[in-house]
């Protein structure tokens, strides 16, 4: 190790070419990596709502509806010329309205009163709008051009358009906010001007190589997008950070710039490499979810640490000796006071942390498995944006809609029909549109006119389009989605196909609740062997997950005892976040605990442990917390915002966990934790020791 961080040293500036080369690459390619919007596009390949989507756009023109638009005060003459208008905006493939199930040429009080009010309330007109997903953006944006102030707009491609076109906006202002942040912390927190600048270059190489590698992939969601960075930056920062301040311990040992940055990398390799491949497989375990979002986050993640690693390793020691002098000319005193009296005050209250951390352990896991979620997208956006506000005027008038299309085999009108008054029959199906419900099981199929026919029947399938008053997601959603499917399995066991929202949302709820326990085990299995290699005890790593586990559940505890529902992709990758991204302070203190023992004893050992540490974990916990909940406070998207209050708290109670509990049980246990190690007998004092 000591060979191979002499030739780091002494290849300084080949290594910062090379690094800015790989930054400048990254940067370019970074534009060219495409973003999906569309959580559903996620689920498993052989889920039976992906597998009926499949089907659907093989066999039918037009896909789902996917957009319902609104225009106020409106007569019919002028709703059909709005049809038209909409009919012709760009990626939209098919608009419905009232003139396809009924004669608008009579008067309104001849019709169907049913269908009339479907369509037509109170001088508005409301429109079923199947949007192309390859597209979108340009549709939804071209719908809202036509309808102006006048109109209305809500659905999953609105929802979407609303997600590619104000996420990013917001999230450059976070990032913004998250780097300023960053130099107050680390001007306070480092003893030169030019610091806070040395690890902001770092993470922004490291950032910028790992964004363009992206490219790897083809396709990212909007998930990795949007957070995807300030995750990266928020996490990795410690790594710099651990590195600066043992430089600074080996240089006031030796003077010398570059033994002294050759020992300090040998003495912090352990502690960086540690808490860096337990982020790395805590980020990995999202790949075994079934559910595709995680993989995706992941492994952008996972790679994304691990660049910030290598970077920390090879090109932080190569910048910071290049800069050296520039650092030494402005060095400034310490801004911050010592932490002594802090490391004091931590062991004092060790007989009250410790007991209350042991006491809220079942009950904060228990809480934590009790809450209530939202599977889908629905909940996305707050009810004050664009999207809520567009969303209530439609239900105000309409009331709640989703469409879902039942797709079953041949051309069997007596068998369809059949179906058809059995789905009439459920309380939430408001109406059908299929070749039975429009022309009856009678009328000859040549009859219809080759266009119609093909929008309701294909070589293979015939079409039924369900419209549901149902909200897009819940126990009355699900149950709806169950009976049409035992409806349909009644008469076409095993041979039919259902797609829609709705659908998919609920076979979203069936991969995502399959998909907790695994990846929860597999994380704390593997951060726990990864803890019993590098430590070479079984008492720590069952120490520190406990302790960061512990801080998780209560994080995640907050949200039930609040009365509040939370996102079940963000109850689900947190964990692993949040346990990836802060066990390593658990590391950094148990590690320099382990050194000081060697000369202290046990209780003289914690307090300066924590007098040692707090700098570089509060420099990095507190970061981490900042660009947390500034998304969370900050984002009109509730599922990154949710995301980011979840992880801002959650990095706030393990800095509260680590600094105020770990130590009282690092000396409680303390046979336990230096196992046969030589240490400092109990009574003994290091000559001179301050603590």
């Amino acid at each position: 190790m000591k060979r191979f961080y002499t030739a780091v040293v002494k290849r300084r500036v080949l290594i910062l070419a090379l690094f800015l080369l790989a930054t400048g690459a990254g940067v370019a390619m970074k534009s060219l990596v495409r973003v999906n919007y569309d959580v559903n596009k996620y689920l498993p390949a052989g889920t039976a709502s992906t597998v009926s989507i499949q089907v659907l756009e093989r066999e039918f023109s037009g896909g789902i509806p996917n957009v319902r638009v609104m225009v106020r005060d409106v007569t019919i003459p002028e709703a059909l010329g709005y049809k038209e208008r909409l009919s012709q905006v760009e990626g939209v493939l098919s608009v419905s309205w009232l003139d396809d199930t009924a004669s608008v040429t009579v008067p309104l009080s001849a019709m169907d009163q049913d269908a009339l009010r479907t369509y037509y309330r109170d001088g508005n007109a409301i429109y079923t709008v199947t949007v192309s997903d390859t597209d979108y953006v340009n549709a939804v944006t071209g719908i809202r051009d036509v309808i102006g102030d006048r109109g209305a707009a809500t659905g999953s491609a609105v929802s979407q358009t609303e997600s590619a076109t104000g996420t990013m906006d917001e999230v450059r202002l976070i990032g913004a906010f998250g780097v300023a942040f960053a130099l107050l912390v680390l001007a306070l927190t480092t003893s030169s001007w030019l610091d806070p600048l040395l690890v902001l270059a770092g993470l922004g190489v490291a950032v910028g190589v790992n964004g363009g590698s992206n490219l790897m992939f083809g396709e990212i969601s909007f998930v990795t997008n949007a957070c995807g960075s300030i995750l990266q930056m928020a996490v990795s920062l410690d790594y710099s950070v651990f590195l600066l301040h043992r430089f600074e311990e080996c240089r006031a040992a030796d003077p010398d710039r570059n033994s002294a940055m050759v020992e300090a990398l040998c003495k912090s390799t352990s502690s960086i490499l540690s808490s860096g491949l337990t982020t790395v497989i805590g980020f990995l375990a999202l790949v075994l979810m079934r559910f595709r979002l995680g993989a995706d986050l992941g492994l952008a993640l996972a790679k994304g640490i691990a660049i910030s690693l290598v970077t920390a390793l090879i090109f932080m020691p190569a910048l910071i000796l290049v800069t050296c002098p520039l650092a030494d000319r402005l060095r400034h005193r310490r801004l911050l006071p010592g932490f002594g009296g802090f490391g004091r005050l931590v062991r004092r209250l060790t007989v009250i942390t410790v007991p209350l951390f042991l006491l809220i352990i079942a009950p904060a896991y228990l809480a934590s498995n009790a809450n209530e979620f939202y599977y889908g997208s629905s909940q996305m956006f707050s009810p004050d944006s664009l999207y809520g506000r567009d969303t209530a005027a439609i239900e105000e008038v309409f009331g709640r809609s989703d469409t879902y299309v039942l797709m079953v085999p041949g051309r069997d009108t007596a068998v369809q029909a059949a179906l058809s008054r059995d789905l009439h029959k459920l309380e939430n199906v408001t109406s059908i549109i299929s070749y039975v419900d429009m022309a009856g099981a009678e009328i000859p199929l040549e009859y219809l006119d080759a266009d119609t026919l093909s929008l309701l029947m294909s070589d293979d399938y015939s079409r039924m389009v369900l419209s549901v008053n149902v909200p897009p997601e819940g126990p009355e959603t699900f149950a709806l989605v169950e009976a049409v499917r035992a409806a349909a399995e009644k008469y076409y066991p095993g041979a039919y196909y259902l797609a829609g929202g709705g659908v998919s949302t609920y076979d979203l709820m069936d991969t995502v609740t399959a998909d907790l326990t695994k990846v929860n085990l597999v994380a704390i299995g593997a951060v726990f062997l990864v803890l019993l290699i590098t430590m070479r005890s079984l008492w720590l790593p069952v120490l520190l997950v406990l302790t960061i586990e512990t801080a998780i559940w209560l994080n995640l505890a907050v949200p039930y005892f609040m009365g509040s529902a939370i996102f079940y992709i963000t109850y689900l990758i947190i964990s692993s976040i949040q346990l990836g991204a802060t066990v390593d302070y658990a590391i950094l203190m148990t590690d320099r605990y382990r050194e000081e023992r060697q000369t202290l004893d046990r209780k003289q050992a914690a307090v300066r442990t924590v007098a040692d540490t707090a700098v570089s974990i509060l420099t990095s916990g507190s970061v981490l917390a900042v660009v947390g909940l500034l998304m969370g406070y900050m984002s009109s998207n509730q599922l990154l915002a949710q995301l980011g209050l979840l992880l801002g708290r959650g990095a706030l109670m393990s800095l509260g966990a680590v600094l105020l509990v770990l130590p009282g049980l690092l000396s409680m246990t303390d046979r336990l934790v230096m196992g046969r190690r030589r240490v400092m007998p109990k009574h003994a004092k290091r000559k001179g020791a301050a603590v």
